[in-house]
Parts: C-alpha cells; structure tokens; sequence
C-alpha cells in the first residue's frame, strides 16, 4: 500500500493547520436513504485491496446508488494522499489503518465508515540473496519509511529481536523498492502487490522471506470519511458502502472478470497478478457488520497502533475512542 514517507512527511502541526471542521456522523435511523447532489473525490492508489471501488465504478454501480459523478484519484505516495484529506481536496479516501491513525493523531477529524482490506502475502519482504528472515541482520534494505512497509519491517525485526538499527536503511517509495530489488541495487525490499509480482516475475530467484499474514490486520485498509463530510453529504457515503458492497459481490461471483477489472486499474495483467490476489482479504458489508466495532476495534486497531508507534510513525498511542462510526455498514446491511 502506498507509503507516508518520512522523508518528506509534512510535520503534524502542518497537517492540524488544514483541519476540517468537527463533526458527529449520524445514526443509521437519520442517514438518509437518497445520495446528496454532486460529485465525490475519493482518494485511492494502485492497491489490489481497492479493487472493488474500480469494479463499482466499472459496472455502474455508483450510478445505481444515485452518485452521478464518482471520482477515483490515485495517489503513488501516502502523504499526498493524507495531505488532500486534510486540505479537503478529497470527500472521503481509502487508506491504510495505520494512516488513518495518523491523520486522527494530527488533529484531523473523521471516522472509519467501514474495513477494506487484510493483506496476509500481498505485503511482504522479499530478497533474491537471503532465503530467511532470520538472516536480516546487517542487510541493506529498500523500504519507504513510515509507511505499511515500515510497520512490517519494525514488527518482523521485534519477532527476531532485532531493531531497525540491525539493517542497513535504504528509504525509497514502495514502487521504487521491488525496482531496485529487481535491479540488484538492494538484497532485500519490502513492498506490496503489484510490484511484488512484477518484481518475483522478472527475477525467479526472488521469493517472499515474510509477509504481513504473520498478524493479519497489521496491514489493513479502511475507508474514511471526514466529520464535515459526514454532516453534510451522509447520503452519499452511504452510497458509498453500498457499492463497494455490490462490487465485492460481483467480484466473488464474476472472479476472472472482476479480476481483469482491477488489473487494468492497477496497470497490470490478470495473469500476472493471479496469486497476489490470493494473499487479499476483502471485507463485504455482512463481514463489516460482524467485526468493523469488534474484532478490529479491540485487536486490529490496537496491535496497528502499536506497531505504528513502535516504528516511531506514531509519536504515542492514539485514542481510538469514537473513531469508528459502523451506521453506515448497520445501515447498508438491512
């Protein structure tokens, strides 16, 4: 998933200057079943566990929902994605939960309407040189700091009793990570899907030491609404869900042509990404319902908190309390 980039990562006090106005999201009772008027800018990136929102936009499905105008822009880095959230450039965005974290952190104000995504193998650590994590210590490794990459690699080093000071640190964005590994210029890279593929497609001898599976929903994605938004467009986000809905269940049923769908999203091929798909974990409506103020509320967002203020992304924890606001999934479910 794309990455918070500690190199360039905009200070928290920058960020608290473009927050948006606090808001209460309403209950599912008061949602309205009707779309607001006018157009919504979603903020993604080319992540495989975005799929659905381009298979809803494919098949017409925010149309169906009463959203006219629906627009998907990508974002390659994670702190251009954070920065038009917090700017208001974006209604609402598909991040990874650590970035959410983040932006609660800094003073911005939004709610998790709903979970995306657990990558288990379509975030990982891989090398061409080494056959084990556990022959980590001293290597140059490509990682973009402060990202989904960032977490695996501090929590995969913990399990080893190792520290990021037991590496030899080599930043760059994600993408840039699996090239470099593919050009010999690292042994080690720790990226996402699809340039692990692409990555493992051009050098054979590149395989997978450590993937994010080892705690599932350590590296997850949610999507987030700000309270501004909520206060004023709710029946537009509950559109939202409701289409993200629809295209999960079109890609479960119709799998080679949902499939094709997000490949070409992503800029890729079905072929080559056939077994990165497997290592995603979609979340449906019914599945949002059954965990989103359970399971991930009381492990997923600690053990990411966690892991995110150990790997200093986090200057502390972060009180989750009322982060969360599942009507829209309560009422999307009926």
């Amino acid at each position: 998933m794309a990455a918070w980039s500690a190199v360039n990562r905009w200070s928290l006090a920058a960020i608290a200057a473009f927050t948006l106005v606090n808001g209460t999201a309403a209950g599912a009772a008061t949602i309205p079943d009707k779309a607001e008027a006018g157009s919504v800018r979603m903020a993604v990136d080319p992540w495989l566990g975005y799929g659905p929102w381009h298979i809803a936009q494919a098949q017409g499905f925010f149309k169906a929902n009463g959203l006219s105008d629906v627009q998907l822009v990508n974002f390659n880095e994670d702190k251009d994605r954070a920065a038009a959230i917090a700017g208001g450039q974006v209604d609402v965005a598909s991040i990874p939960t650590h970035t959410a974290l983040l932006l609660a952190q800094s003073g911005v104000k939004l709610k998790i309407i709903m979970l995306l995504d657990f990558s288990l193998s379509a975030d990982a650590i891989a090398s061409d040189k080494i056959s084990s994590f556990a022959q980590i210590k001293g290597q140059s490794v490509a990682y973009e700091e402060g990202s989904t990459s960032d977490i695996l690699l501090n929590y995969a080093l913990a399990q080893q009793g190792l520290t990021i000071n037991d590496i030899k640190k080599v930043p760059m964005p994600a993408a840039q990570a699996g090239a470099a590994l593919i050009a010999g210029q690292v042994p080690v890279s720790v990226t996402y899907e699809p340039y692990l593929t692409s990555a493992m497609n051009q050098n054979k001898k590149i395989k997978l030491i450590y993937s994010a599976g080892k705690d599932p929903g350590l590296v997850s994605d949610v999507l987030v609404a700000t309270d501004d938004a909520l206060q004023k467009h709710p029946g537009q986000v509950l559109a939202l869900v409701k289409s993200w809905g629809q295209g999960l269940q079109y890609y479960r049923a119709n799998q080679q042509a949902g499939r094709a769908i997000i490949a070409k999203a992503v800029g890729s091929s079905p072929a080559e990404l056939a077994s990165a798909f497997d290592g995603v974990q979609f979340y449906s409506i019914s599945e949002n319902k059954a965990h989103l103020s359970g399971d991930f509320a009381t492990k997923t967002l600690v053990d990411v908190d966690k892991a995110a203020v150990a790997a200093k992304i986090l200057t502390g924890p972060v009180s989750t309390t009322g982060m969360i606001d599942d009507s829209f999934v309560a009422k999307a479910a009926k």
